[in-house]
């Protein structure tokens, strides 16, 4: 007798999203010789301590997939954005991860990751609707 199961939109909890993902990655990791997504912080915080920015990624596969890159707009133009995803690309090295996969929309920072090397992989007209969503990848060097 199947269990009896009820489906229904229910507020963001980050503790059940937590659930959802661990079994989806269990999941995975049945099909991928128990690899598991190893996450990457990387924080740009001001004198105070307080988060200005930073990335969050995971190597996985031979892959970092990078999910978010964010920088308080008074400091964007001197270098962090560089120096953030430099850390990155040496970290996914050490871990054995040569390639990087990430997204960007249009109205982001295309020319600033193609200036770093990332080339565009895919695109996605009307993502958000009169922009583009961009998939990029870059190759590293070992």
């Amino acid at each position: 007798m199947t269990p009896e199961v009820h489906i229904a939109i229910e507020p963001p909890a980050s503790s059940d999203m937590n659930a959802v993902a661990m079994q989806l990655a269990e999941f995975n990791a049945s099909k991928a010789d128990g690899e598991m997504p190893n996450y990457l912080f990387i924080a740009a915080r001001d004198g105070t301590g307080a988060i200005k920015g930073g990335l969050i990624g995971a190597t996985y596969l031979g892959w970092l997939s990078i999910q978010a890159v964010s920088l308080d707009a008074t400091l964007r133009g001197q270098g962090h954005g560089t120096r953030i995803m430099a850390l990155a690309e040496e970290e996914a090295v050490r871990r054995g991860c040569p390639r990087i996969f990430l997204e960007t929309l249009s109205f982001q920072a295309l020319a600033f990751y193609e200036k770093r090397g990332y080339a565009i992989h895919s695109k996605l007209e009307g993502f958000p609707p009169g922009g583009t969503r961009y998939a990029l990848t870059k190759l590293l060097e070992a």
